[in-house]
Formats: C-alpha cells, structure tokens, sequence
C-alpha cells in the first residue's frame, strides 16, 4: 500500500502557524513581487477569492471581507516542508518527496493492523508537532493514493481528513467519481482527446477497448497510469506521470528596465537559479532560450514579446555555461530590437535529458572542473543559505523584489525568530 500525503492549503496554512489568531479566518499568499493569489485559506474559497487573480483587481473585495494578506515567504514555507517531511519518515522510512506539500509513503514491508488509523496518526502527529493540517491517501497504487487523497481533502467531514481504498468496491466507485481531467498524470491536451472519445471518469479509462489508443497516444507513461487505476503498480521511485520538457524561471520587475546591467544581472541570476533546479533533479539541457518582455501599453510597437534560443554542442547543468549563454543572448536580443524598456525576463533550458545519460562529444565538451566546482557551490549555499556564493555577474542585485506584506521568517533567521515573553 501508498500513502500521498498532502499539506492543506500550504504557504496559507504556514503562515497561521506562528500566527495562530487567523485560523478561522481568510488568508491568501502573494506570488513574487505581490502580484498574484497562489494560495488560499478553506475561508478565503468559501469567499468566492479566484485563485491567480491579480490582487489589486480585487484589493477592495480583500478589505471588504477583511481578508489577510501575505507575500510569499518562500523561506519559512521551506523549512516547514522539510519539518513536514521529517515527521512523515517517522511512520515508514520509504518516503518519495513529490513536492513542497506532498509526498507519497511506500508501505511494503510494514505491517499495518488498521490503515485508517495509521493514517489518522500520520495527521494527529503533523498538527501536533508543526500545527499544519494535512490529508492522507492510502490505496494499493501511488496514482490510486492521488485519488484517495482528492476524496479526503474534499470530503474532509466524512473522512476525518483520511480515507483508505482498501477494496475493489472502493477502488471502482472512486474511479467512477473521479474527473479523467483530474487523473495523475493526464493534462488540458490530452484530456480533451479523451473527452472528444467520451472517456469523461477515471473508471473510462480503464476501459479494455481504449488500451491501444492509449499506448498509440500516451506510450509508456499512459499506460503506467491506467495499469496504476486498475491497481496494478507500475511507477517506481523517482518516476512520476508527468514529463518535464523544461524548465523556466521568470520574474517581472518593480519597474521598467532599460540599462543593459541591470537587465544581465537579472538574466544571469535567472540562468544560474535555473541550472540549479536542473542539478537539484539530475538533469542536463542542451538548449537555452532567453525571453523578455515589454509593456505593451507603454509602447508604439505591437510586438512585445521576444526570445532567442541556442542549442549548446553538449548537455549541461553548469551555471556557468548557462549564464554566459544566456548573456550572449541577451546580448542579440538588445541589438536586434528597437524596444528598450522591459517589465519581464526570463530563462528557460529544454531538451533535457537525465545526467547518467549524457552523450560525451569528441572534439568540444565542457571544463570538466564545472561539475566539482557546482557541487561546492551547492555544498556552500546549502550550508550558508540565500545563494551566498554567485557568479561575478550576479556581483550587485539591482533591485529587491516587492514584499510589502511580507511576515517574520520564523525558523531561517535568528534575528526574526520567535520571541516568547514571560510575565
């Protein structure tokens, strides 16, 4: 058996942690620089608060309903997700972090009398020792526990917050319930394909006649997942449905950007954020593409979008040749167009591939002394924390990120820790 463990509401539920008065009580959490509701309080839903809408389109509803709001504090939501982690591997040392609120608990080999209650001590013990509420999905498959997961978050009052698919009747009936749209691993485009087929529940999928179509459609990974709905597992560790053809980071600035410095810092500090997000998952790029992006209304040119992509002779992770890509980039683009403010940039790496698969060049590959000098940088940051160690591009930040509504970081800094006054 599986377990998916899913933090409620996350950054929302972390801030009320050392800010208990707002339980009860509606909370949202701002994307970077206060732009965008990412996340919501269970009060803040009932409201009628849309998910990704702009908060200043709806700051005078927010004051109206005495909505609180926060920046992303994406310090504190880290340390508390590895706390979460931490507590979970109590219970079962198989445990397969899937994000920053959810992981899935591997229970082969565990002997467990009554699921149900093993998971409601899974819950008890999260709140207990970090005050953050969590679901619980136990069901004989990972893609199965997701859905087990979905019925006891949503149908929390029944369920106790935990539900257990421990029979064939359970397994056929979620099937039946669950949207084929809100199956693990199935996204918008193929959805709709399967839509257009009138496959519209879980349990259609599982339909005998549609396997060809899916191994013709989907390939291997479709037809992982509808082994795993018909309670056969077949996702290993570390393999998830979904497959990652790139990875971005992307940041809009405080103000229009027109000095080529201030515009290859940010570009370089993206590149290198980058490279590290592929390190952290084992992965090369062999393309880097660079984008930016003006504002149309402050502009005569109806164009406003630009990018520009290179393809790299070898696969890569180093943040130095990344950078140094994406400069030159960066470079071609400015003297290729005749848009000089900027509100947005970005970088972006694709064609990737595994970092135990790369495919050595003969005549042109990179310093060898990238990968121990990376590891040291990680080593270091990891230790010291906020990216102390940076390429001499990143020297200066040009400018901080807006955080008006940003709260205390409770556990990552000794000057912002928690102080307890006794009387």
């Amino acid at each position: 058996m599986f377990a998916l463990i899913d933090c409620n509401n996350f950054y929302a539920s972390c801030e009320r942690v050392f800010q208990p008065e707002w339980r009860g009580k509606p909370v949202v959490v701002l994307s970077n620089n206060d732009g965008c509701i990412i996340s919501r309080s269970e009060e803040a839903k009932a409201l009628g608060i849309p998910m990704a809408a702009p908060e200043f389109k709806i700051r005078d509803e927010l004051k109206k309903h005495n909505v609180k709001v926060f920046s992303s504090n994406y310090s504190l939501y880290g340390d508390l997700s590895h706390r979460v982690m931490e507590t979970i591997k109590l219970f079962t040392p198989n445990v397969e972090i899937y994000s920053i609120d959810e992981a899935f608990l591997d229970f082969n080999g565990i002997t467990i009398a009554d699921f149900y209650q093993y998971g409601v001590q899974i819950r008890n013990q999260t709140w207990n020792w970090l005050s953050l509420p969590i679901c619980v999905g136990i069901a004989p498959t990972k893609t199965l526990a997701k859905a087990a997961n979905r019925i006891a978050k949503k149908y929390q009052d029944r369920t106790g917050g935990v539900y257990v698919m421990d029979s064939e009747e359970k397994r056929i009936k979620a099937l039946k319930w669950l949207k084929i749209e809100d199956v693990w691993g199935i996204g918008y485009r193929t959805a709709r394909k399967l839509k257009a087929k009138n496959v519209l529940t879980a349990y259609d999928f599982t339909e005998p006649h549609l396997e060809n179509w899916i191994k013709k459609e989907m390939g291997v990974i479709g037809l992982r997942i509808k082994y795993e709905l018909e309670g056969t597992p077949a996702i290993g560790d570390g393999q998830v449905p979904e497959h990652k053809k790139s990875i971005a980071t992307t940041r809009s600035f405080p103000k229009q950007l027109t000095d080529f410095d201030l515009l290859r810092e940010r570009v370089s500090t993206f590149a290198t954020v980058t490279a590290e997000k592929l390190r952290k998952q084992q992965s090369l790029c062999y393309t880097v593409i660079v984008m930016l992006v003006a504002d149309k209304h402050s502009i005569d040119n109806p164009k406003y979008h630009y990018s520009l992509a290179a393809t790299l002779p070898f696969a890569t992770n180093s943040a130095l040749t990344i950078s140094k890509t994406a400069i030159s980039l960066l470079k071609q683009l400015l003297e290729n167009t005749d848009t000089k403010k900027f509100k947005k940039a970005g970088v972006i790496v694709s064609e990737l591939i595994p970092e135990n698969a790369k495919q050595l060049n003969m005549f042109q590959d990179e310093n060898p002394k990238h990968k121990a000098l990376m590891k040291a940088i990680d080593s270091t940051n990891l230790k010291m924390g906020s990216r102390i160690v940076r390429l001499a591009t990143q020297a200066e930040k040009t400018w901080d990120m807006k955080q008006e509504l940003l709260s205390p970081r409770y556990t990552t800094d000794i000057k912002e820790i928690l102080i307890a006054k006794c009387r």
